[in-house]
């Protein structure tokens, strides 16, 4: 005797089917159609549990439709979000700061006086201090990367520290 036809998808053996078949087809549809940026594999998993969601209402025959429309909707939905956040970040912005003229152009200046006292050490220092101040790599990643020692790392950044302090007063 043959098994009667399934009305829907509610049975995880077929919804495993259903989702090593279509998985992959589904996400190279939506990378090809949206990109990268707005994360098709996320969309993927998301139309599979509307699709479990929804399993008492969907047949086997429709499940491919489901899913394919249901993930091309959440991937409009994140583009019309995306379009909603850029124009937001279009508009421009009350900037009320406590900050007064005078304390903004002493940080312009300083700022400047660092990229100059940076800009004068030599370009192991700089390579050095930069990786580990501005990248916050270890002194042993910075090592490994430029092929000396931890010693060497160290004496690199207190030299370039040493300087820095010598050039800039307020350091």
């Amino acid at each position: 005797m043959s098994n009667p036809l399934q009305d829907n998808i509610c049975e995880s053996q077929l919804f495993e089917r259903l989702y090593k078949k279509h998985a992959k087809n589904l996400h190279d549809f939506l990378y090809y159609k949206f990109g990268e940026q707005l994360n098709p594999q996320d969309k993927v998993q998301e139309a599979f549990i509307k699709l479990w969601q929804n399993c008492h209402k969907v047949t086997p025959d429709k499940a491919k439709s489901f899913l394919f429309t249901t993930a091309n909707n959440l991937m409009l939905n994140a583009t019309a979000h995306q379009k909603v956040v850029l124009k937001y970040r279009k508009r421009p912005q009350k900037q009320a700061t406590n900050e007064t003229p005078e304390f903004l152009l002493q940080e312009k200046e300083y700022h400047q006086k660092l990229q100059n006292a940076i800009s004068n050490l030599t370009e192991a220092q700089r390579v050095a201090f930069l990786m580990n101040r501005v990248e916050g790599k270890r002194f042993k990643e910075i090592a490994v990367l430029l092929g000396i020692s931890v010693k060497g790392v160290e004496k690199r950044i207190y030299g370039a520290l040493k300087k820095l302090r010598e050039e800039i007063d307020e350091l």
